[in-house]
């Protein structure tokens, strides 16, 4: 296991991030297999689950992402170093808006009459609807991660690069783990509803490929354009934080479970947060 963390480490950070993307999509696919053992799911647990990946995505936001923006910013100026990070948090909200406003989509708890997004949504099926919801809640992830880990590249030379590198591994670790709920909160609904377990599992698997996709692309904008690391991490620190409030909490509060949920929240959130502090 040590070699292979060594080997990690000796990898450029674009290939880290496709890696570390590689995992995390793993992870779902992971999650998503558990629709072979079981036909459906307890829906106290699918809350639970939620509310745990909220936890972690809040946490992650934080000090993987807004914390080191601040830092990044304050290096290079003194006055209004806070400006970057807010700029970046913003335009991660609204970009995360803007594809939940164009692409249709059905959350998990409602009717395919409450779909959103712009047409034709109508001609799509609920499981297609579904997987899109979800694969919009994975973008911001593998962004986030490919930033975190053009970020050890920004800063290549610095004596600092090998705990930053850590806490991308930190962050990858702690987006693997959420997924496995994940995976599991599309795959098994989807047989619930009478798919076929073959289809529910790759709705659910590849609902997350979007992730090293994005890993790549996140790491290599950081790389390409320096300057623009303190915008890139609040970007995706906003763009995570819409899809907490627009989508997770709100499915794992709406059907009752709500302490259960919340107790999940503030456990994803723990975990999350100690695997960065202590990494990183």
């Amino acid at each position: 296991m040590t070699t292979v963390f060594h080997s990690f480490l000796m990898l450029n950070p674009v290939l880290q991030a496709l890696s570390a993307g590689l995992f995390t999509w793993f992870c779902t696919i992971f999650g998503s297999a558990f629709v072979f053992f079981f036909k459906q799911v307890n829906q106290k647990l699918l809350d639970s689950m939620m509310g745990f990946a909220a936890g972690v995505m809040i946490a992650a936001s934080f000090w993987s992402l807004l914390e080191p923006s601040f830092e990044f910013s304050k290096q290079n100026q003194s006055e209004w170093y806070w400006l970057p990070t807010l700029i970046g948090f913003l335009i991660g909200g609204l970009f995360l808006r803007g594809v939940d406003y164009l692409v249709p989509h059905l959350h998990l708890s409602k009717p395919i009459e409450e779909a959103e997004g712009m047409q034709p949504r109508r001609r799509l099926s609920k499981s297609m609807l579904l997987f899109l919801a979800i694969t919009i809640h994975n973008i911001p992830e593998g962004l986030a991660i490919g930033v975190a880990f053009g970020a050890v590249a920004t800063l290549g030379e610095n004596a600092d690069s090998f705990p930053l590198t850590l806490s991308a591994v930190g962050l990858a670790i702690g987006m693997g783990l959420q997924n496995v709920p994940e995976g599991s909160a599309l795959s098994m609904p989807l047989r619930a509803e009478g798919h076929s377990r073959v289809k529910a599992f790759t709705y659910g698997a590849f609902s997350a490929i979007v992730e090293p996709i994005g890993a790549v692309i996140g790491a290599l904008f950081v790389i390409s354009m320096t300057s623009i690391l303190p915008y890139a991490l609040a970007f995706a620190a906003g763009a995570m934080i819409f899809v907490v409030v627009e989508e997770l909490i709100p499915e794992s509060q709406s059907n009752g479970n709500t302490d259960i949920a919340t107790l999940s929240l503030m456990l994803g959130f723990s975990l999350m947060m100690i695997l960065d502090v202590a990494l990183g």
